[in-house]
């Protein structure tokens, strides 16, 4: 069983565009065998539809003290439930919450609960940033509320920057930490800066086309959205287009020679570097500055390998620095992954059989085998890409604690 199986959850929406990502949150927290009451507030009714929630949660959509016919229902909802999750949290939800001021429906459950809370910020870069709101997660922090951070990227009215409600993924996986530990995910990476890369490298052949491999990124992106999650200060590499994880600077590349580039630049500073992505070996010696035309016959194309990001990594390493690599192969993993662990002079290498059902590149799940430079193994069975990723961050607190 899960950790949300057969619990009661709370979730607590507010007003604002956000709003449309809880929809995706509560048929997770059900999926995974949650009891989910969605309580609305009046603002969240202008960007998303009682009905909708009526359908997905596990019973009716709550909007309001005295249109139900359950007397005083939020004590009964603080009192029955396991966990309450609010996503999005907006600036005024946070700031009535941290004050106790039981405006609606939602501020009265919050108010009237002992089960753990769990708030999901959701809001404009400006409001994010002002005092008064840091101020009431702050002071919501110490009294044991637990937040998923919000993310960078693109937001309402066509800005980027911080304040993008957490992906419904990483919002379902900080309630199954909580819920299974009594707590919020370890903050065992606190003070480490993380260094991730993630995606495929696309090497071009004209301003068209290109040589590419299979990589999806999913795997890099959830590595760096679990260290996040557990205090590390993160910059990611990638070269996808999937949403930001909560909490890390996202920088985006697209051909090795950007990778390469964009990783040495800050490799130096990094004391953990995973190395998700799937760099291309080699590339075109020339890049046509045209589009190549099936009449002028097949091309000849001339290939030149690329740089050795990771045995440049582990060759440069500074003292205490730790390094992860990847090995995505077909068959003879083990030697293949020990093989390339020893050569490139790194610390540990995940490694994976692409070609087993639901494993490696473009699906939800992985199963991998860790090894580490003493011989030792760690293998993971097929799980979904968050708990791979917190698999490899704990063989890396556990290499580090030995160091």
């Amino acid at each position: 069983m899960g950790a949300l199986e057969g619990t009661r959850i709370v979730l607590g929406v507010s007003g604002g565009i956000a709003a449309y990502k809880a929809v995706e949150v509560c048929r997770r927290l059900v999926d995974a065998g949650a009891h989910v009451t969605p309580v609305l507030t009046e603002g969240a009714l202008h960007f998303v539809g009682k009905t909708t929630f009526d359908a997905l949660g596990s019973e009716r959509a709550w909007t309001s003290l005295w249109d139900e016919d359950r007397p005083i229902p939020h004590t009964h909802l603080g009192q029955t439930a396991d966990l309450i999750v609010v996503a999005p949290a907006t600036a005024r939800v946070l700031g009535l919450y941290a004050n106790g001021i039981s405006e609606d429906l939602l501020l009265n459950v919050l108010i009237a609960t002992r089960a753990p809370v769990l708030v999901c910020p959701a809001m404009h870069t400006e409001m994010w940033e002002h005092p008064a709101v840091q101020d009431n997660l702050a002071l919501l922090r110490r009294r044991g509320v637990h937040v998923v951070e919000p993310g960078v990227g693109r937001l309402a009215g066509g800005d980027v920057g911080a304040g993008r409600l957490a992906e419904p993924a990483d919002i379902v996986a900080a309630a199954e930490a909580i819920l299974a530990g009594g707590g919020a995910p370890a903050r065992d990476l606190e003070g480490l800066r993380v260094l991730v890369t993630a995606g495929g490298t696309r090497e071009a052949i004209d301003p068209v086309r290109f040589i590419g491999n299979r990589s999806s990124g999913k795997q890099g992106h959830a590595v760096a959205a679990e260290a996040a999650a557990r205090g590390a200060e993160v910059t990611l590499v990638t070269t996808t287009g999937l949403p930001a994880p909560a909490g890390a600077e996202v920088v985006k590349v697209e051909s090795a020679a950007e990778m390469e580039s964009a990783v040495m630049r800050r490799a130096g500073e990094a004391d953990v570097v995973v190395m998700a992505a799937a760099v291309a070996d080699f590339r075109p010696v020339q890049v046509a500055d045209r589009k190549l035309k099936k009449a002028d016959g097949a091309p000849q194309i001339v290939l030149e390998p690329t740089t050795d990001i990771l045995a440049a990594l582990g060759a440069d390493r500074r003292p205490g620095q730790t390094i992860v690599g990847f090995a995505a192969e077909t068959d003879d993993v083990r030697t293949n992954a020990v093989d390339k662990l020893r050569r490139k002079g790194i610390d540990l290498i995940v490694a994976n059989d692409v070609s087993a059902p639901g494993v490696g590149f473009e699906h939800d799940t992985n199963a991998v085998a860790i090894f580490d430079v003493d011989g030792g193994v760690n293998e993971i069975p097929l799980s979904d890409k968050r708990a791979i990723a917190r698999g490899i961050l704990d063989a890396v607190i556990e290499l580090r604690s030995k160091q």
